[in-house]
């Protein structure tokens, strides 16, 4: 069977459900889990999709094979090369595409939690960057090489250099060398190293405490970090007041005060 017939034979990504975590594994272990086409489409569809769907309350987002992803499918982007223009208008389309995708995890209302078993690279350091949280078993590696093969990795920069500070952002992108988890860590890329052991317990012990919040609360919590890192100083703190009076005037922020008052559990309604 042919690469191509293998893919279109298997699910390029896999979504498995565990009371209100969505874990959606991408599974193309064979190209190092890179970012073609088709998984960008297949995750995008997927996040649109959990975005409104009440049972899931957090994603995790793994990958299968010892890679987690390699970043964009290099095969594609140089079959590209053939075409008229050289390749410039599917370049535009599979940036805003892959850009896009990378979108709808940081505008998704659910927190999304990164799964790093391996390698991550170009813009599947991207994809690790994008996600709100991350955790890596020591063994995984992170790494923007485009500069090695003539291709700085511009769009990864944007993530990048919103979680990292810029020196480090900028060491990583100039360099292109591999950082190994427990950098990362250091630098805030990720948010722990763990034992490739503990790494399934320690991501959904992670993943169900954020589960069991109100996950009306969450998503406005959520919506207002990444809006208020926008503005000013004066313009974040009259922004994020409103957002406070807001939240303080829904059921379960009333509800959460009187069951702490009450020495009780609260139940969420999430509204």
């Amino acid at each position: 069977m042919s690469e191509a017939a293998a893919e279109v034979a298997e699910e390029v990504l896999v979504r498995e459900d565990r009371e209100g975590v969505a874990i959606l594994t991408l599974n193309r272990p064979r190209q190092r889990n890179s970012l073609s086409e088709a998984l960008i489409a297949a995750l995008t569809a997927e996040m649109t999709s959990i975005a409104d769907d009440p049972s899931v309350r957090t994603v995790v987002l793994a990958a299968n094979g010892p890679v987690f992803s390699a970043g964009h499918d290099l095969k594609e982007l140089t079959a590209a090369r053939q075409q008229e223009d050289r390749g410039r208008a599917y370049y535009q389309d599979i940036m805003q595409r892959c850009s896009t995708m990378m979108l709808s995890i940081l505008k998704n209302p659910k927190p999304v939690i990164a799964k790093v078993h391996g390698t991550a690279t170009a813009a599947g350091c991207q994809l690790v960057a994008t996600c709100d949280l991350a955790i890596a078993a020591t063994e995984a590696q992170f790494a923007t090489p485009g500069v090695n093969i003539g291709l700085f990795c511009s769009t990864p920069m944007v993530a990048l250099s919103r979680n990292v500070s810029r020196k480090h952002a900028m060491e990583m992108l100039l360099s292109g060398d591999m950082a190994d988890a427990n950098h990362a860590a250091e630098i805030g890329l990720i948010n722990r190293a763990v034992s490739q052991e503990s790494l399934d317990t320690e991501v959904m012990a992670l993943a169900t405490k954020i589960a069991s919040k109100s996950s009306m609360t969450v998503s406005i919590g959520k919506r207002a970090f990444y809006d208020q890192l926008e503005l000013g100083i004066s313009d974040a703190y009259a922004f994020t007041s409103e957002v406070m009076v807001k939240n303080m005037l829904t059921h379960d922020a009333e509800e959460g005060v009187n069951a702490f008052i009450e020495k009780r559990d609260p139940t969420w309604k999430d509204r």
